[in-house]
């Protein structure tokens, strides 16, 4: 297994590009293999999980093209020409469809398979195999689709038909469970309604209609016009907020830093953590905003600034649910407490990120209490080294090499493999800052 091994930095100066968003990119493939004809989408997320929706399609019969790899290094972007079959072409896989640590193929998948004249196993590594599936199989089975499981846990089998149009309460604000939904609405006569207790990213909506979908969104509620396929698309991805927020916090944090960070999306779903840095006193400017393929997209400044402790709850947590753990570096360098609440939902990640960054944050010599639904988090000036364990989790991993900028010696994160399924190059780009 891999590791890095992390000093105090000097100030971070640089521009850098983030790899593209990782969650427009599975979205893009399942779209584009459900229109029937070319879709081109340029600036593809080259890495582990939106692979994993590839190979899924790809064994659903699905021809997908991968060209122009690693234009910036480490396999990050690419571009992806797929024949779509439309939404009754896919054929039924030979062999279980393996998600790898991907729990956005898995849900979203599910969502598909339901409508589909044939079963269906998906199953993922040990990460993948903890995540709950229960939130996905109740509404999908509402509608009609068969589902078998270790107990509400992968493997899962899924045997699609006819589907009923629902209208669904989802007890948590999730993209995925969302996302699921509506897809298998694609199939169903009638219209598919979904509402949630608080707003997630709303990457599927905004593609569906790109696509033609009919759909409609008020507030907290979307519905879709099933019996709808979509329109075949070009589409280009921005850079990841997701991905960002590694180095908007490292350039917060780390004393003398200016990183000028291109091309980044700014779904307003997505963009929790820098309003939250925004509020704890972090210099954080937005330029050159405009609109690519339906996302908002700006160039972000973000420079070294002292912060101060903040209460994190509510809607903001959906907003912020990926960028927890380098959140939770950012409130351990601030003055003062930071509380974070209402996050239960961090406990059912790639791990537990709750009991994780605590556990990782203490033997760092930061004061942090777990919550059942979050943390409290007491900042100081300095961190001290350590030995780190990411459990396997990318966004841990990333987050405490942020940590390892403002701590003294020499930081070691163990299991570093994990970065790849979102994030290849990221300890070059890292590095490219260090040296300017």
């Amino acid at each position: 297994m891999s590791e890095i091994r992390i000093r105090r930095a000097g100030p971070l100066l640089g521009e850098i590009t983030p790899p593209p968003d990782k969650s427009i990119s599975h979205r893009a493939i399942i779209l584009s293999s459900l229109a029937e004809g070319r879709s081109i989408i340029r600036n593809f997320l080259y890495a582990e999980d939106p692979l994993s929706t590839i190979g899924a399609f790809r064994q659903m019969g699905v021809e997908i093209e991968i060209k122009g790899i690693g234009a910036r290094g480490k396999g990050q972007d690419a571009e992806i020409i797929i024949e779509g079959k439309g939404l009754y072409g896919l054929q039924e896989p030979k062999e279980a469809i393996d998600c790898g640590n991907s729990g956005t193929t898995m849900r979203l998948l599910c969502g598909v398979l339901a409508g589909q004249p044939f079963s269906a196993t998906l199953k993922g590594d040990a990460s993948l195999s903890r995540r709950p599936m229960k939130r996905i199989i109740e509404p999908l089975s509402l509608m009609g689709a068969a589902f078998k499981s270790e107990n509400g846990y992968p493997p899962l089998t899924v045997t699609g038909g006819e589907l009923n149009a629902i209208e669904y309460k989802s007890p948590v604000a999730s993209a995925q469970v969302k996302s699921s939904i509506l897809l298998a609405g694609l199939y169903c006569s009638g219209v598919t309604t979904v509402t949630e207790p608080e707003k997630s990213r709303d990457h599927t909506e905004r593609m569906l209609r790109a696509a033609g979908v009919d759909i409609n969104i008020d507030g907290l509620t979307v519905s879709l016009k099933g019996r709808a396929e979509p329109d075949p698309f070009d589409l280009t991805v921005p850079a990841d907020f997701s991905s960002a927020a590694f180095f908007i916090t490292a350039g917060i944090i780390v004393p003398g830093s200016e990183i000028f960070i291109r091309n980044v999306g700014i779904n307003p779903t997505r963009t929790g953590l820098m309003e939250i840095l925004q509020a704890m006193g972090a210099d954080i400017r937005l330029e050159n905003k405009r609109e690519v393929s339906g996302e908002p997209v700006a160039d972000i400044l973000a420079r070294h600034s002292p912060l101060s402790g903040t209460d994190i709850s509510g809607d903001m947590v959906p907003r912020t649910i990926d960028e927890f753990p380098v959140l939770c570096v950012a409130a351990a360098a601030a003055r003062g407490i930071t509380r974070i609440t209402g996050a239960k939902e961090l406990r059912v990640k790639e791990s537990d990120r709750i009991a994780g960054m605590t556990a990782e944050l203490r033997k760092t010599g930061v004061n942090i209490e777990e919550l059942e639904d979050g943390l409290i988090i007491e900042g100081r000036e300095k961190l001290d080294s350590a030995v780190i364990q990411s459990y396997g989790d990318h966004r841990i991993a990333m987050s405490m090499a942020i940590a390892g900028l403002i701590a003294d010696g020499e930081t070691t994160i163990t299991e570093t493999d994990c970065i790849n399924t979102s994030f290849p190059g990221f300890m070059g780009m890292l590095e490219r800052l260090q040296k300017k």
